[in-house]
């Protein structure tokens, strides 16, 4: 009998050698989505900088700083400063390096687990800057102490330059933290200027007396604001009901502190003319979204409190009080700065520290009653509010009572305009919401009946939010709306009548109006429809807006949908590159090898067609392929000729003698035709923008492919070309040969079968999800756009005319 035969080795063994121990920074940069979010979506890229933020920030809550600085830099990078303590500097004791290092390379190190250094802080795990100093590709940092200036440099989480004494320095203490995240982290590293600017702002108004400056310096012109608010939340109040009228003159406003507990409780609330409520939570400056025991307390405060008051000046039809009904066009904002929080996640987007609720309550309690006591005139106004509010709220039940008695929302009885599916789950169930009669009655012949359902909007619906809960459900076009969804309507109860997710006959809601002016309009009313009175119907992802294509490019029998200005030109693009050559220094490019180019060319010509606002496009591009878009490169004699000598080159003879000169303050282009003197600035600033900073780095490739005298072929004939700009039109102007485009204005413009082939087959179609990214700014958009007061309409329209991209007059 022969012996066993002992197991061979394999790959997926499962032994002690099996076990990895990450040390150091090493588990951040392997699972950085533990520490700072999703590296794909942008939230973990944005949240590097809000951590170095609230470090800065935390520093003027102990009281040492009262300035932050934020910039976004044209390399990629950003930096931020403080003018606090600056990060200690000294050896630590039991590391043996400095405690700088020590902050910027031990995860769980810092000064906020020791309360005599931060009585309350947004940072409780001591994690923050190592997590950013290791996703980033680098990070310096400069801190001024007793002054002297210290400096400190990190590559990829690493030490590459310990910290060294600079010298002595008249700048006032305080740290500079610069870092560039890395992009084999993150799928973009471009940051969001509207992200930065929207949580500075919320920072300013929760620390009252904090200046903190943003600026952007990685476009033309440099964006440049300060948010200083010696208000601190009760500017904030009155920011947020900006589109709206007030019930009352100012905000009610307190503050408080349970000493024992170390809780301090400051927070700001006002009544308006709109029928929603806005309601910001923090702690220790960090929002909640979910809420938690702090919100719990207001609102039981609240209740009570006006309830009460209400009741004491008499009740209408004996309508019961909710909670609901207090809270209609309420804006309040409630911080709460806590010694040791706890949150229900790492996100910290619930508080669930018990002991701070009873504190929240008692400190609202005693501001309110207070306040309606002292303000009689103001708080009848609120209590006509509420008593009017819970009017509507029992004339909706009853309303809604009536329609279930009657059964419109049976199966059986659904609107005579719906042209319903053969399908009866939702899952599998589409309805499209289409504008306008003839557009639905294409639609309705271009379906696919079994599981696309139709429902022709006739005009535009009542704007919801300049309208209470019991006018809406009078509408005709949203009673229709509501009976077709079948999951009733409205924040109550389901079986009272609330919207109820579960009832919902289609999981896919599809918005389909025209490509112009009107259509947007609807759009935008179903939109505020929808977010205001069925906002589980975003939340669960079941509302599309249909992306209807722009054009069609027909060539006899032959055509093509394009969606938009994007896909035209790549079609464009595609018929000509099949018969195009470019020729550079005698070495040919065609067929796929040209293809392969073009992506970037493209990228290339975009971004100096953004620059041309400044200097003519031909001369842009001739600075791109000389490569003094590089700020190394300025000063760079040799650069500076082989500019002048394309631009002589691409100059008629007479009118040629250019001069070029480049140094620190930026290039300078002039020339003198005919005794006239004509000159071009490019400014220091404008070569640090994004668009310069893509141009620089393609600089090398642009010299090979259009430094000598280039050529393109199409269709054998060669024609010189001076740069990316030439080729890119070239190509364009050769793909519109023989071709029909029209652009779509409206989906009556198409028949049945073309709204079958563009914008209802799902193998065909292309369809845009709605979510909601920021609440708040969702609510500001919804309320600046649809409510009664036009200032903030006018400044929202007149701040971003310039970028519209297509408008129908």
């Amino acid at each position: 009998m022969s012996e066993p035969t002992p197991p061979t080795p394999h790959d997926d063994a499962y032994d002690a050698a099996s076990i990895s121990v990450l040390r150091g920074l090493d588990a951040v940069r392997k699972r950085p989505g533990m520490y700072i979010g999703d590296t794909d979506d942008g939230s973990g890229l944005h949240h590097m900088g809000f951590e170095i933020i609230d470090n800065a920030v935390d520093e003027a809550q102990a009281g040492f700083a009262d300035r932050v600085k934020a910039v976004l830099n044209g390399d990629g990078s950003m930096t931020i400063s403080d003018n606090g303590r600056g990060i200690p500097t000294d050896i630590h004791p039991e590391e043996g390096i400095s405690a700088a290092e020590v902050v910027l390379t031990k995860l769980h190190a810092g000064g906020k687990f020791n309360q005599n250094s931060y009585k309350v802080s947004g940072g409780l795990h001591g994690v923050g800057a190592a997590v950013v100093n290791a996703l980033s590709e680098w990070m310096e940092v400069r801190i001024w102490r007793n002054g002297q200036e210290h400096f400190i440099r990190f590559e990829n989480g690493e030490t590459v330059q310990p910290l060294k004494l600079i010298g002595p320095s008249d700048h006032p203490n305080g740290t500079e933290v610069t870092f560039k995240p890395a992009a084999t982290t993150f799928t973009h590293t471009e940051f969001d200027y509207a992200i930065f600017e929207r949580r500075l702002r919320e920072l300013a108004f929760l620390n009252s007396g904090l200046a903190i400056q943003l600026r952007d310096e990685r476009h033309e012109p440099v964006q440049d604001v300060l948010f200083h608010y010696d208000g601190g939340i009760k500017e904030f109040c009155n920011w947020l009901d900006r589109a709206k009228s007030s019930l009352i003159p100012t905000p009610i406003t307190a503050m408080s502190e349970a000493k024992e507990a170390g809780i301090k409780v400051e927070f700001a609330c006002s009544w308006n003319d709109s029928y929603h409520e806005t309601m910001l939570c923090f702690t220790n400056n960090i929002p909640q979204r979910d809420g938690g025991t702090h919100l719990a307390g207001f609102r039981a405060a609240l209740t009570r409190v006006v309830s009460a008051y209400a009741k004491s000046l008499g009740k209408k039809d004996g309508t019961d009080f909710s909670g609901e009904d207090m809270r209609e066009g309420l804006t309040a904002v409630l911080s709460v700065k806590v010694p040791d929080p706890k949150f229900s996640s790492q996100t910290k987007d619930k508080l669930i520290s018990s002991e701070v609720q009873p504190v929240v309550q008692a400190a609202v309690a005693d501001a309110l009653s207070h306040w309606f006591e002292t303000h009689p005139k103001e708080a009848k106004l609120i209590a006509q509010k509420v008593m009017d509010a819970a009017a509507a709220r029992e004339a909706a039940r009853k309303a809604r009572e009536l329609t279930r008695r009657k059964g419109v929302l049976d199966i059986s009885s659904l609107p005579g305009k719906l042209a319903d599916c053969q399908e009866r789950d939702p899952a599998k169930s589409e309805l499209f919401l289409v504008e306008g009669d003839s557009a639905g009655g294409s639609a309705k012949q271009g379906r696919d009946r079994k599981f696309q359902a139709i429902l022709p909007l006739k005009g535009k619906i009542l704007n919801v939010e300049r309208a209470r809960f019991d006018k809406m459900l009078a509408s005709a076009e949203i009673g229709t709306l509501i009976t077709a969804l079948g999951a009733g309507i409205g924040r109550g109860e389901p079986d009272q009548g609330g919207f109820d997710p579960a009832k919902l006959r289609y999981h896919r809601i599809v918005i389909m109006t025209d490509a112009d002016v009107d259509g947007s309009h609807i759009r935008t009313l179903l939109l505020t429809f929808f977010y205001r009175q069925m906002p589980q119907l975003i939340e669960q992802g079941y509302l599309y807006i249909a992306q209807p294509p722009l054009y069609r490019a027909k060539r006899g029998n032959d055509q093509r949908y394009l969606k938009d200005d994007d896909a035209l030109e790549a079609f464009l693009l595609e018929r000509a590159l099949g018969e195009a050559t470019l020729t550079s220094g005698g070495v040919p490019l065609t067929g796929e090898a040209l293809k392969a180019e073009t992506p970037w060319i493209g990228q290339v010509v975009h971004r100096l067609k953004a620059l041309s606002n400044l200097l003519p496009l031909v001369y842009l591009e001739q600075i791109a392929i000389a490569g003094l878009f590089s700020p190394p490169a300025l000063g760079d004699a040799a650069k500076d000729s082989a500019l002048v000598a394309r631009l002589n080159a691409l100059s008629h003879p007479t009118e040629r003698g250019w001069v070029v000169t480049s140094d620190a303050a930026g290039i300078t282009l002039g020339r003198t035709v005919r005794g006239v003197a004509e000159r071009y600035h490019l400014d220091a600033a404008s070569l640090r923008t994004a668009e310069a900073r893509y141009l620089a780095e393609r600089a090398p490739r642009l010299a090979e492919l259009f430094g000598e005298e280039a050529t393109l072929a199409i269709d054998g004939v060669p024609k010189p070309v001076h740069g990316p700009a030439g080729m890119w039109d070239a190509l364009l102007a050769y793909g519109r040969r023989g071709l029909t485009i029209s652009r779509f204005k409206g989906l009556g413009e198409m028949n049945p079968e073309e709204l079958w082939a563009t914008t209802l087959d799902p193998s065909a179609r292309r369809l845009l999800q709605v979510k909601i990214s920021d609440g708040e700014d969702t609510n500001q958009i919804f309320s600046t756009l649809m409510g009664d007061i036009v200032e903030p309409r006018r400044d929202f329209i007149v701040t971003n005319a310039l970028k519209v991209a297509n408008l129908d007059a």
